[in-house]
C-alpha cells in the first residue's frame, strides 16, 4: 500500500525517544522529511542521525515546548527547513502524574497548551499545502478512571479538543485524530523503570492486558503513520486506542 507520504513535511514534538522517535523513523521509512524537537540534546542528535540515514531531510532542535516562544521558534525553523508542512504530531508529554499544583501545571503546559499552540501555528501551513493531518498523542488513561488524576484529565481534554478541531478544520481539508496508547514499554521509558524498581506493579499491568505483554513504540508509530496517510483520508475525529485490548470500555 502506498501511503502517499514520500516528500511530505512532518513535524513531531518530543521526537527523540519512545513513541516520538519510533514515529519519526516510521515516517522517514516512508520517505517523509522530518522536523523533531526534544529537551535532551544527546538523544535528539542520535535520532536525527537515524532519520538522516534513511535518505530524507531532518531538522532537529532542542526545545522546551512549554515555553511558547521557544515552541514557536522551533516551528518557524521547521517550516523554513522543510518547506511545505503536511503533518503535525503533538507527542510531547510532561507526564504530570502528581496530584498537586506542579503535576497539574506540567500536564497543562506540556500536554495541552503546547499541543494547542502548535496546532494554532501549523494549521494555516497545512491549509496552504492543500490540507493535511494533525495527530495528538493522548492515552487510554484519558478514557477511563484509574490513572493519576492530573494526567488522565489532561489526556481527556486533549481527546475532546481533537474532536472539536476535526469538525472545525474539515472545510480546510485538515484531518485531526488522536492516538491513545496503552502501557508502552521502550528503552529508557517509564515502564522499563517500573519493571526494574517495582516488578509487582509491572506484572499487575502486564497480566491485565489480554495479549500478556506491554506494547512497544513501533506498534504505536505504525498507527500514527497510517492515520496521517492518504489511505486514511476519510478518518477524522477518531480516538484510536493502541493498547492490545487493555482498555475494556465500549468507547
Amino acid at each position: 500500500m502506498d501511503l502517499g507520504l514520500s516528500g511530505k513535511g512532518v513535524i513531531i514534538t518530543g521526537g527523540s525517544k519512545g513513541i516520538g522517535r519510533a514515529s519519526a523513523l516510521a515516517f522517514a521509512d516512508e520517505g517523509a522529511n522530518l522536523a523533531i524537537c526534544a529537551r535532551s540534546p544527546e538523544a535528539l542528535e542520535a535520532t536525527a542521525k537515524e532519520i538522516e540515514s534513511r535518505g530524507v531531510r531532518v531538522h532537529a532542535a532542542v526545545c522546551d515546548v512549554s515555553d511558547k516562544a521557544a515552541l514557536e521558534g522551533f516551528l518557524d525553523d521547521a517550516k523554513g527547513a522543510l518547506g511545505e508542512i503536511h503533518v503535525l504530531v503533538n507527542n510531547a508529554s510532561g507526564f504530570g502524574v502528581s496530584d498537586d499544583e506542579a503535576g497539574w501545571k506540567l500536564g497543562f503546559d506540556v500536554d495541552m497548551m503546547a499541543s494547542v499552540r502548535a496546532t494554532w501555528k501549523v494549521t494555516p501551513w497545512l491549509a496552504e499545502a492543500g490540507g493535511g493531518a494533525v495527530i495528538h498523542i493522548a492515552s487510554t488513561s484519558g478514557l477511563e478512571a484509574g490513572s493519576p488524576p492530573a494526567y488522565a484529565a489532561v489526556k481527556a481534554a486533549l481527546i475532546s479538543y481533537s474532536k472539536t478541531q476535526a469538525i472545525n478544520l474539515a472545510p480546510q481539508n485538515i484531518r485531526v485524530n488522536t492516538i491513545a496508547p496503552g502501557s508502552i514499554e521502550f528503552p529508557g521509558g517509564m515502564w522499563e523503570t517500573i519493571k526494574q524498581v517495582n516488578e509487582p506493579a509491572y506484572e499487575a499491568i502486564r497480566t491485565s492486558i489480554p495479549f500478556g505483554r506491554l506494547g512497544n513504540a513501533e506498534e504505536v508509530a505504525a498507527a500514527v503513520v497510517f492515520v496521517a496517510s492518504a489511505p486514511a483520508s476519510w478518518i477524522t475525529g477518531v480516538t484510536l486506542s493502541v493498547d492490545g485490548g487493555q482498555h475494556k470500555g465500549n468507547l
